[in-house]
């Protein structure tokens, strides 16, 4: 028994004489690299302080076009660059003032306010001197890494968006679902004409997604057809999203007569509760076995939905429809905006992704109104050529777009659910068409 105690106590005090001299060891080496690290300083005078903190103010970084400052990326330093002079001086000035549009726009002007404004300051952000907010360790290159890069955070926002949907309107009518589909025109017209403008067909098919009006979809394809241009492709994609109010209704006006505009639709039949349940697993399942690539996007559009509509798991649904969605579009939006530095955005490439994102707009709302006013003629119920304008995945505003226009037209004609079946449908649309894009370069 003594013999025992005696092995156990040599063993703890061999243990820990080995730990005493690795910690020895340990700050040994540190006090090595202390004495190094003071070594390499040198004394200097106040003069020669004041100097060396002028150097590093972001007045001299912008005035000093030749400091050889570089580039941020989230990527690392294989994506960065030496600055040119133009991209470290004025074209800096001419992105913040661009901020504070986009800042404008959603304080004043109420523009998706939601989206422009974390965009807009992760855009502000990205455009400081010296700081290298974008950097794989700045604030905003964390956040590009964390959720963009791998396509977390617009996948967490369908999430959100399946979970505040409500499919009854188009299990209702479920004919509005071409609506949705005859908008998706505007991502493939745009396609051909990007190619038409220079743009190969790989970054062709990113840009075109903006005619979706969809800012999740437009991310997560431009993350994987054309990472570099993700910041003009996002800017493009929830700026007119958020324009929506002011592109969309010259476009309704000017292809329908007011007689048309009307039109007043009737009473939407009752959707049983089973219906509403077993539609995203039915949509989810024919993804999946007609088109895989979109499964990502209509996967987490379909588990929200589903989740909402079991009707047993409120506090899960609850939480993807506020707080969830909610902190996920701060991330996205500042992650976006670290896209908006000036040698990134300010380039020809991005002048013509916002020409061609508008054209692809007003190009999917007109051929969703042209294919309303075609329902409209064969139909048996009198069907409002507005809401076809609604087929842009825009969810809700579009939607309470037509509303708005279709009050104006007759007040008292309550157009919001019926369009409320062609928006949602765009949604589904426009993750299928996001399938179809990356299919073809698989």
């Amino acid at each position: 028994m003594r013999l025992k105690q005696l092995l156990i106590s040599l063993l703890f005090i061999l243990v820990s004489l080995t730990t005493m001299i690795q910690a020895d060891e340990e700050h040994k080496g540190a006090n090595e690299a202390q004495t190094t690290a003071h070594k390499e300083y040198h004394p200097k005078s106040l003069s020669e302080l004041g100097v060396s903190f002028l150097e590093t103010t972001g007045i001299k970084a912008i005035v000093d076009t030749n400091d050889g400052e570089m580039s941020s990326d989230p990527a690392g330093e294989s994506k960065e660059h030496k600055l040119g002079a133009f991209e470290s001086s004025f074209g800096r000035i001419i992105m913040i003032l661009i901020v504070f549009l986009l800042f404008y726009l959603a304080i004043a002007k109420g523009f998706e306010p939601l989206l422009l404004i974390p965009i807009a300051f992760g855009g502000l952000l990205a455009n400081i001197p010296l700081a290298h907010m974008a950097g794989p360790e700045g604030m905003l290159g964390v956040i590009y890494n964390m959720g963009i890069a791998n396509e977390f955070f617009p996948l967490l926002i369908f999430m959100g968006v399946g979970a505040m949907t409500d499919f009854a309107p188009l299990l209702a009518n479920p004919k509005t679902a071409l609506l949705g589909g005859a908008a998706q025109f505007g991502i493939f017209g745009s396609l051909v004409g990007a190619v038409v403008l220079g743009f190969d067909i790989q970054d062709a098919s990113a840009i075109s997604i903006i005619g979706g009006a969809d800012g999740p979809t437009s991310i997560f394809i431009a993350n994987r057809l054309a990472p570099d241009m993700l910041g003009a492709i996002a800017v493009a994609a929830y700026s007119y999203m958020a324009l929506v109010p002011v592109i969309q209704p010259p476009i309704m006006r000017a292809l329908t007569t007011k007689e048309e505009r009307q039109i007043k639709m009737g009473v939407q039949r009752r959707v049983h509760r089973l219906e509403k349940l077993l539609f995203p697993i039915v949509v989810l399942m024919l993804s999946i076995m007609i088109l895989p690539e979109s499964t990502p996007l209509i996967g987490a559009f379909a588990f929200g939905n589903f989740a909402k509509e079991s009707g047993v798991v409120d506090r899960l649904s609850d939480t993807m429809q506020n707080s969830l969605i909610n902190t996920v579009t701060i991330f996205l939006g500042l992650g976006v905006g670290s896209k908006l530095a000036a040698d990134k955005f300010l380039v020809l490439e991005s002048l013509g992704i916002m020409i061609i994102g508008l054209l692809a707009f007003s190009a999917g709302t007109a051929m969703g109104v042209l294919m309303a006013k075609l329902m409209n003629k064969f139909s048996k119920e009198p069907i409002n050529p507005l809401i076809g304008a609604a087929g842009v995945s825009a969810v809700p505003m579009s939607a309470r777009v037509v509303s708005k226009v279709g009050a104006e037209e007759k007040p008292g004609n309550v157009l919001l659910m019926h369009a409320m079946g062609p928006n949602v449908a765009g949604v589904i649309g426009s993750a299928v068409a996001a399938g179809v894009l990356l299919s073809i370069f698989k």
